[in-house]
């Protein structure tokens, strides 16, 4: 190596700051939810080891996630919400499933679910969650 090919004093190359290509942009969907996991984790104070295991999913893959390299199904992001204590609902925004002001008090479907005796406030949360994200991505 020659002297202009040396890293600056300090040993650290220039390019140590910039971010690596695998890092979440920040106007991407997937970036983005991953930064408000990551945020949601911080604050509950638990290690993503302890999230993983809380929310039944592999350390690896919820690094991923946080990263913003993988898109969680519906069913991952109702167990993380769980497990962060949050709504299934608000991640789903964060993961642009629904959008920011879906009309629910208005929809038959969405009022039939939450007036079902038979099913348990967790239960209704998950159903409603689905029933979105399937809704929102058929464009209806």
């Amino acid at each position: 190596m020659t002297p202009a090919d040396a890293p600056p004093s300090g040993g650290k190359d220039e390019d140590d700051d910039v971010p690596a290509d695998d890092a979440p942009q920040p106007d991407s969907q997937a970036g983005a939810l991953g930064q408000f996991i990551r945020e949601q984790r911080n604050a509950a104070h638990l290690s993503l080891r302890a999230l993983a295991d809380k929310a039944g999913v592999s350390n690896p893959y919820l690094s991923q996630i946080e990263r913003g390299l993988h898109e969680p199904s519906v069913r991952v992001l109702s167990s993380i919400a769980n497990a962060l204590n949050v709504s299934a609902e608000t991640l789903l925004r964060q993961a642009g499933a629904l959008g920011p002001d879906e009309p629910s008090a208005t929809n038959p479907t969405v009022a039939a679910i939450n007036r079902d005796p038979l099913l348990t406030a967790e239960q209704r949360q998950e159903l409603l969650a689905v029933y979105q994200a399937f809704t929102a991505a058929s464009g209806s």
